[in-house]
Parts: structure tokens; C-alpha cells; sequence
């Protein structure tokens, strides 16, 4: 499993408030926790509200196993529960690294709007923009594909340099996988469960008898 630095996420957070996101170095440096100053970071949810299952996803942008499981898991579930009002299913963002924090910045910037077909591109073409481990040529993809869903360079550089929604996102994400026991990714909350990843089948026959009741 990929071990979560916090150290070096909290420092990119710091160092962001003076300069482009893809222009920092990872210090030693850390800034004092102001919780009141911070922005609300939300989770974001695709289908019912009232659906009789929910699921939480713990995933990674970089997390190969996340891009495996979006491909062949959450988009036959999209069709068959989310878009049929069966499930409702979150996607709670896990960082473990600044490229997934990057990647995240970037679909956020798109809010609820463009949240999920940002997500799409980036577990689709994780292979491509996570091709080079430069941070230029990644910062320079990711923004590729923020421009492709439609939003501006002006937008993008005002998200990427966010350095308190970049505090308030690891301070979030830190709580959440505290509180949930998470200890890798991809991972599944259903109905309040912990579970692993697994196939689509296995995910199916768990829906299944949860709606049979």
C-alpha cells in the first residue's frame, strides 16, 4: 500500500500560496492549522439521494488498481444501479502523492458540473498524463485536460494555487480515512461496510441482496 506523507502534503499546501502549483518542491515546512479559516470541501455523489443503497469510494487518481476498478467496475454500476436510481455512490478523494492532489485540484475546478467527466479523463488516461513522473510535463497534462472539459487557464491557475482548499482537502481526507479505518484504495463503504475492491460480479451480488432486502 502506498504510504500517505502528510508532511510533504501539508508543505505543498504552504508553498502553493506564492507560486503556481507546478512550479513546487515538497519542503520540511509545515503551517499551522487554522480550521476556522478553511473552506468547506465537499464530497461529491452521483444518483437518488433517496436510493435504498449508498456507496462511498475511497480512491486515488494515481492509484492504478482505482483506474482498473473505474474501467471495469463503475461504469457498468453507473449503468445498472446510479442511472436506474438503485444506488446512490460518493467519491471520496484519498492523495498520496502531489500528482493526485494536483488531480484533484483539477476536477474540482469544474464543480459539480464537469466533477465526474473530469474524473472520467483522469482514470482514462492515467496512463498518459502519469507517463513522465516530472512534475512540468504532468502539471502540463493535467491542464490538458482540464482545458479539454471546458474550463479556462485563468480558472485553472486560481484552483491550482488554492493553498487553503489545498489544507482544507488533506485536513478532510485525513478525518475521513481516520474515521472509516481506510488502509488502501480503491475502497468500498456500502451501506456503511467496509469492503475491498473486487469485480463487478462480486459488487453486483452485494447490491442485489441489500434490494432484495
Amino acid at each position: 500500500m502506498t504510504t500517505i506523507n502528510r508532511r510533504a502534503l501539508m508543505a505543498m499546501a504552504a508553498a502553493m500560496a506564492g507560486l503556481p502549483a507546478w512550479a513546487q518542491e515538497t519542503t520540511t515546512a509545515e503551517t499551522p492549522a487554522t480550521p476556522e479559516a478553511l473552506p468547506e470541501v465537499k464530497d461529491f455523489s452521483l444518483g437518488d439521494p433517496n436510493a435504498p443503497v449508498k456507496i462511498v469510494e475511497y480512491a486515488s487518481f494515481t492509484c492504478p488498481h482505482c483506474a482498473n476498478f473505474h474501467a471495469t467496475v463503475f461504469k457498468p454500476l453507473k449503468a445498472d444501479y446510479i442511472d436506474t436510481g438503485k444506488v446512490q455512490f460518493t467519491y471520496r478523494e484519498v492523495y498520496f502523492d502531489r500528482f493526485g492532489l494536483w488531480a484533484a485540484l483539477v476536477a474540482r475546478c469544474g464543480g459539480d458540473l464537469r466533477y465526474f467527466g473530469i474524473s472520467d479523463m483522469l482514470f482514462d488516461q492515467q496512463a498518459e498524463w502519469l507517463a513522465d513522473q516530472d512534475p512540468n510535463v504532468v502539471i502540463g497534462k493535467l491542464r490538458t485536460i482540464g482545458v479539454t472539459a471546458g474550463l479556462t487557464n485563468e480558472q485553472l491557475d486560481t484552483c491550482l494555487a488554492d493553498a487553503k482548499q489545498v489544507d482544507a482537502m488533506v485536513k478532510r481526507f485525513e478525518e475521513n480515512m481516520k474515521a472509516d479505518g481506510i488502509e488502501g484504495t480503491p475502497t468500498l463503504m456500502i451501506d456503511g461496510e467496509k469492503h475491498s475492491n473486487m469485480s463487478y460480479n462480486d459488487l453486483k451480488a452485494i447490491i442485489d441482496a441489500k434490494l432484495a432486502g
